[in-house]
């Protein structure tokens, strides 16, 4: 049937986690940014409702944002989890579903680390479930992070440089009203929280690893928000169509590097070299992970193309979500900025466990 086409994309504000949307859970979240994508796209009949979401309370969010945004309780809901890509991964499972039937949906992600429960084995509290299973490694993300770092020798400076740039250009897109149309505000929050940390005080932060490079400021801060976008059949437009998605597997003991292999097979999969990419959203879990990632591409740590208005380093990482952030961010750079017709654009993340996803999206006007 055709390259299903994204025409409708919108966010919450991102907050740090027991900061401005504290008080919102997944269901409030999730129905705030359903409810304007499909009032913004409200010609398309809706087939579903597909979110990601990796820490929240469980009871299916999908259906929860659908009942709640008050869509009816003929349109069904599913939830994804692919950890730090199940916003992205939730995004192309319900574009193959479009393609299949030709009837759009909506989907993207979730996350509520202000209220996510406590979990806890045999009374024992844990803080996540494992990634990989025993006998595979497992590390905790900030020393997979600092692994990384040391793998690749990346020192503390540019780690330090790559999270500064992130925070400049995320303040400076604020400051010129960039983020404006994309947002929906939530609980009374109309803008993001995080950005502006200057470079000053990242040059003061201490390792979070001893003998380590990976500080507080070169690691993205945990944080809630959604996002969503209308999934629509080929044909609809202007917008995103999706030209194509890779999900791959990854050494899980480096887990920041899962991204590098999804990018690659996506180019080769849609005949693009990173050259003729107008944008590319990489998920800013760390400066290490993403360093290494675009090195790997064979892209430059400052490429202006990359993260153009900050990311994640800047504005939080709310894990569920990242992913369709990165997707609605696209929108706004090309779609909603007036990319010409037959503009490329990239969306990626690398994913706790090993994993990597990535999409190559084309502007349809």
């Amino acid at each position: 049937m055709g390259d299903p086409v994204i025409v409708a994309a919108r966010r919450t504000p991102l907050a740090l986690r027991g900061r401005g949307l504290r008080h919102q859970d997944v269901t409030a979240l999730s129905a705030a940014v359903v409810s304007a994508v499909a009032g913004d796209a409200r010609d398309f009949p809706i087939a579903d409702v597909v979110m990601g979401n990796c820490a929240g309370p469980g009871g299916n969010v999908g259906r929860l944002a659908a009942l709640a945004a008050g869509l009816g309780p003929h349109v069904p809901g599913g939830t994804v989890d692919r950890q730090c890509g199940s916003g992205l991964a939730a995004i192309v499972d319900a574009a193959n579903a479009v393609r299949v039937d030709g009837i759009a949906r909506l989907a993207g992600g979730v996350e509520s680390a202000s209220t996510a429960p406590l979990r806890a084995l045999a009374g024992v509290p844990y803080t996540r479930a494992p990634f990989a299973p025993a006998g595979f490694a497992d590390p905790d993300m900030v020393r997979a992070a600092d692994d990384l770092a040391r793998h690749d020798g990346l020192t503390r400076e540019r780690q330090d440089v790559f999270a500064g740039r992130s925070h400049a250009r995320a303040a400076n897109a604020d400051r010129e009203g960039r983020f404006r149309a994309e947002i929906v505000p939530v609980g009374g929050l109309t803008r993001d929280e995080g950005a502006g940390v200057s470079p000053r005080v990242l040059r003061r932060l201490v390792p979070l690893v001893d003998g380590g490079t990976v500080t507080a400021g070169s690691s993205t801060r945990i944080g809630d928000g959604a996002a969503a976008v209308m999934v629509a059949p080929a044909g609809a437009g202007p917008g995103l169509a999706l030209r194509a998605a890779v999900m791959t597997g990854s050494d899980p003991a480096l887990p920041g590097l899962g991204a590098a292999p999804a990018i690659a097979a996506v180019l080769t999969r849609t005949g693009h070299a990173a050259g003729d990419l107008a944008a590319i959203e990489l998920v800013e879990a760390f400066a290490a992970q993403s360093i290494a990632v675009l090195s790997r591409v064979g892209l430059r740590d400052d490429d202006p193309r990359v993260c153009a208005d900050g990311g994640a380093l800047a504005l939080g990482h709310p894990w569920g979500a990242s992913g369709a952030v990165a997707v609605v961010r696209l929108f706004a750079r090309l779609v909603r900025a007036g990319a010409a017709d037959g503009a490329i654009g990239l969306a990626a993340a690398s994913v706790g466990g090993g994993l990597g996803v990535a999409a190559v999206f084309e502007v349809v006007r």
